[in-house]
């Protein structure tokens, strides 16, 4: 009997001690800010979510011999050196809810406008496997963003990635905003077939900022269709650094479905500059301006994503990045510019002159151009574009001439280029149908022939 009853108890002792292995569970060694180093983890994967014991989460960051490194992403008290952390088995990932259509959501999927958690929701990766080639198709559909100077002398397909780059207060925000109005206007002349999803990705904007943007798109209706994913400036910088991941996650998620998805990032600058001060904060090599040597494989893997596929849906992104003194050469903008199918330039000194939009069309590029417009937006743009970059040239030499002393064909160039520019100014939040661009612009184009 006593030897049944000691069998017993070892086989339920074996069971308790097999369930307490399945997590490992280690201690914070040492702690640098968000950044905490933890030993006798041993059977961790990187990315894996780890629970700092009644204190927080986060993810591992770096595998190291004899310990890891942990990125922690939400805290409830403060971490001290000797606390618990344990592993979990999974992948660190976010949440989804259907219903945050309308809403500013985060990376825990709280609403910030509320700061409820969703009720439906599921678990999704941070990084899905990217899309393979053989998935892919050309991108031979216009992305009409409403903006004449786009859809016109730069256009934009659907599963392309454009880069809307300039300075501070030139209209970058502005511009992507208009596209994603314009897309309520296509979901109307569809008869209100909503097959298109906006997602704007706010990164490290205040909460002012934040609450701008949701009351401009809700004035215009565009909130049925757009969810706002935010990271704000009191965030941890990790939670900076994973944002832009989560919202395209949501987005693969609606292209799966066969939406056509418009993303907006803004802006990769903060971006990199949030994974530039993890990356120096766990003691990683820095390079050029202090990067990590990993930088630009941080944000092509993020704008991969970006694509035409087969089964009809699409993920069209528009990065943002922010220049100072209207310098596009910096380490990280030609980092994305090589990255994107093309760019849209903004200057400031369009803008002060009341240019708006403030786009420098003389640097601006679209890789794809004419192979996604209509027969008839690309002839005419073809024209337009061709008459207002001479303009814009010419304009350089004479634009302090005495007009009496130009010929008259430079007279009638200089006349020509001007009502270009002038058909190519635009209000905020009054998107153009190509219909409208193509009468506004009509005449000017038979002129440039």
């Amino acid at each position: 009997m006593s030897t049944h009853i000691n069998n017993l108890v070892e086989d339920k002792l074996k069971k308790i001690k097999e369930e307490k292995n399945v997590f490992d569970t280690g201690k914070v060694i040492r702690l640098k800010d968000y950044i905490i180093e933890v030993s006798g983890l041993e059977n961790v994967a990187f990315f894996e979510k780890v629970i700092i014991r009644g204190k927080g989460m986060g993810y591992v960051n770096e595998i190291k011999e004899n310990s890891v490194t942990v990125a922690v992403v939400k805290e409830t008290s403060p971490i001290e050196i000797g606390d618990t952390v344990n592993t979990t088995g999974e992948r660190f990932r976010a949440i989804f809810a259907e219903e945050a259509m309308g809403r500013v959501t985060d990376l825990f999927g709280i609403d910030l406008l509320t700061g409820r958690a969703f009720e439906k929701f599921k678990y999704i990766d941070i990084e899905r496997p990217i899309v393979p080639i053989m998935d892919r198709t050309a991108v031979n559909r216009p992305m009409q963003t409403g903006v004449a100077g786009i859809d016109l002398i730069y256009p934009i397909g659907r599963g392309q990635r454009q880069l809307i780059i300039g300075d501070k207060k030139t209209g970058k925000t502005q511009l992507a905003l208009d596209a994603i109005v314009n897309q309520g206007k296509i979901i109307k002349e569809k008869s209100n077939k909503n097959d298109i999803v906006c997602i704007y990705i706010a990164v490290g904007k205040t909460k002012k900022e934040i609450k701008n943007i949701y009351n401009e798109l809700l004035k215009r209706n565009a909130l049925s269709y757009t969810t706002i994913v935010a990271a704000t400036n009191d965030d941890k910088t990790t939670v900076l650094s994973l944002i832009p991941y989560v919202g395209l996650s949501i987005a693969e998620e609606y292209m799966d479905q066969k939406k056509d998805v418009l993303v907006v990032i803004d802006d990769l600058k903060r971006h990199a500059e949030a994974y530039r001060e993890i990356s120096l904060v766990s003691n990683k090599a820095p390079g050029r301006e202090a990067y990590p040597a990993d930088i630009f494989f941080l944000h092509s893997r993020l704008l991969e994503k970006g694509c035409q596929h087969k089964n009809g849906g699409s993920i069209t992104i528009l990065p943002i990045v922010e220049t100072k003194g209207g310098d596009i050469t910096d380490y990280i903008s030609t980092n994305i510019i090589s990255i994107t199918d093309g760019q849209i330039v903004l200057s400031e000194n369009q803008f002060r002159k009341g240019q708006k939009p403030a786009i420098n069309y003389g640097i601006s590029v679209s890789r794809l151009g004419g192979a996604v417009q209509t027969p008839e937006m690309k002839k005419l743009g073809a024209n337009i574009r061709r008459e207002l970059l001479s303009y814009l040239e010419t304009k350089e030499v004479y634009e302090l001439a005495n007009i009496d002393e130009m010929s008259p064909e430079l007279r009638e160039k200089m006349r020509k280029g001007k009502e270009i520019e002038k058909a190519l100014r635009q209000h905020k939040f009054s998107p153009l149908s190509q219909e409208e661009i193509q009468e506004r612009f009509k005449a000017l184009g038979e002129d440039a022939k």
